[in-house]
C-alpha cells in the first residue's frame, strides 16, 4: 500500500526522508559537530519553555503575517539559506516555489545547486546568502548579480567554521559525482533506489557544484569542496569589512551567526538591519548554547535598533510562538524543509510550512492573541536559569570600526 504523502508533523518528514534518502546524504543533514551537545540542546531548550494559555477572550481571526527586512511575508517563518541541496532533482527551485507558494521568503545560499535567477524567478521574494569568500572584486560581483537578479536582501553568514569532527563520524562527500564516485557510493545509493530513480527521471545526477560562484566570464562553477577551500584561503574579515559589505550591497542586510551581546552591538554599529542569532545548526562550535536561550538577551540589547531572527531547533508552530515571544522578529528553518523536501518535492515543504502555520496559529489562539505581534515573555513559562548572556560586558564605540 503506498504512503499518504501528506505528513502531519516534522518528525514525521524527518522519519520518511530518513528512510528515502542514501544514508551519506541523510547523514550531512543530521550530523552536528563534535559531541552534537549544540545540536541537542537547539531542540531540547525549546521543550524547556512552557505556554501561559488563556481560557476566555480567544479570537476568531489570528494574523500571522509580518515583515522582514522590509519584505511582507504571511509567516514569520524563512527558508534558511542551505548549501548544495542533493535530496532532490529540483533542489532550491522546489523550495522556492513552495515558499512562494505560501507567501513565505525564500533564502538562497551561495553554495546552492540552483543558479540564484532560476530562484529568484520561482521566488521573488529571495535574500541572497554571501559568505566572506574570495577577493573583494569577487564578492561585489556576486552581489552584483544577485542584485541583477531581483535578490531583495543580502544574508551575509560569518558564523561557519565547518567542524569535520563528529563522535559518530562525518559521512563521505565525493567532490563531484563521477563514475568512480558512483561506484564506491553504490553500497548507499542502491538500498534507496527511489531518490535515484527521481534522479534518472529528471535526466540529471545529483550537481555538487555551486553554480552561484561560476565566474563571470565563464568557465566551469567550482564544486563545493572548491568553494569551501575558497573560503578557507579568505583571510576573516574584520568590523571594517562588514560594513564594507553593507555599503556596497546598499540594501537590507542581515548578518546572520550572532550568538553575542557585544557583537550584536557591532553589528548595529556597521549598519546592518538585521541580525540572526545562530549557531549555524549546531554545525559550528559544539557547545555553544541553544540559540533560543540566547536570544533574550540579544533582543533586549538590540532589538529597538534592528530586527532580531532566530535560527536553529525550530521543529513546530509552538517553537515560533516562543521566539516571537522572547524577541524575534521572524525564525528561519533549515533541516525541516529538507526533509519535507526529501519526503515529498515541492509539496512536501509546503507541507512543512503549513504544519509550522497550524503549530503557531494554535499557539496564537491559545494564548489570547489576535496577532503574532502580541507574543510577548508574559505568555512563557521560563524555567530559571533557562536564558544564557554571552559577551555581555564589552561594549565598543561606532568610532572604533570607522
Amino acid at each position: 500500500m503506498r504512503t499518504n504523502p501528506w505528513f502531519e508533523t516534522v518528525a514525521e518528514a524527518q522519519r520518511r526522508a530518513k528512510k528515502y534518502l542514501p544514508s551519506t546524504v541523510y547523514g550531512a543533514l543530521v550530523a552536528g559537530s563534535e559531541r552534537g551537545r549544540t545540536i541537542d540542546d537547539n531542540l531540547s531548550a525549546f521543550a524547556e519553555l512552557g505556554f501561559a494559555p488563556r481560557v476566555v477572550g480567544h479570537h476568531a481571526e489570528r494574523d500571522l503575517s509580518t515583515t522582514v527586512l522590509g519584505v511582507p511575508t504571511k509567516l514569520p517563518v524563512l527558508i534558511s539559506p542551505t548549501g548544495v541541496q542533493a535530496v532532490h532533482p529540483d533542489g532550491e527551485v522546489a523550495v522556492a516555489r513552495a515558499a512562494a507558494s505560501r507567501g513565505v521568503i525564500m533564502g538562497l545560499s551561495s553554495f546552492a545547486s540552483k543558479p540564484v535567477e532560476e530562484v529568484a524567478e520561482a521566488n521573488p521574494d529571495t535574500f541572497f546568502q554571501l559568505y566572506w569568500s574570495g577577493s573583494r572584486e569577487t564578492m561585489v560581483q556576486r552581489m552584483d548579480r544577485a542584485r541583477a537578479a531581483g535578490a531583495k536582501a543580502l544574508i551575509v553568514t560569518l558564523d561557519w567554521s565547518f567542524s569535520n569532527g563528529r563522535d559518530w563520524g562525518s559521512p563521505a562527500i565525493p567532490e563531484k559525482i563521477d563514475l568512480k564516485a558512483m561506484v564506491r557510493l553504490a553500497p548507499n545509493v542502491v538500498p534507496r533506489p527511489r531518490w535515484l530513480w527521481k534522479f534518472v527521471k529528471s535526466g540529471r545526477i545529483p550537481d555538487l557544484t555551486a553554480p552561484n560562484l561560476r565566474p563571470p566570464e565563464g568557465g566551469d562553477a567550482p564544486t563545493f569542496f572548491g568553494a569551501y577551500y575558497e573560503w578557507m584561503q579568505t583571510t576573516p574579515p574584520t568590523w571594517e569589512d562588514v560594513k564594507w559589505l553593507r555599503e556596497e550591497w546598499g540594501g537590507p542586510f542581515l548578518l546572520k551567526g550572532v550568538s553575542r551581546v557585544d557583537d550584536a552591538k557591532r553589528a548595529v554599529d556597521a549598519g546592518v538591519t538585521a541580525v540572526s542569532v545562530s549557531n549555524h545548526g549546531g554545525n559550528n562550535l559544539d557547545t555553544t548554547p541553544a540559540t533560543i536561550r540566547i536570544l533574550p538577551s540579544i533582543a533586549e540589547a538590540v532589538g529597538d535598533q534592528v530586527e532580531v531572527v532566530l535560527d536553529g531547533g525550530v521543529r513546530r508552530g509552538g517553537d515560533v510562538a516562543k521566539a516571537l515571544a522572547l524577541g524575534a522578529r521572524a525564525v528561519m528553518i533549515g533541516r525541516a524543509y529538507l526533509w519535507g523536501l526529501a519526503a515529498n518535492g515541492q509539496a512536501g515543504v509546503e507541507n512543512v510550512l503549513d504544519i509550522l502555520r497550524g503549530g503557531l496559529d494554535s499557539a496564537v489562539l491559545g494564548l489570547g492573541h489576535a496577532s503574532v505581534h502580541e507574543l510577548t515573555p508574559d505568555d512563557l513559562v521560563i524555567p530559571p536559569g533557562f536564558t544564557r548572556t554571552l559577551g555581555a560586558d564589552t561594549r565598543t564605540a561606532a568610532s572604533d570600526i570607522a
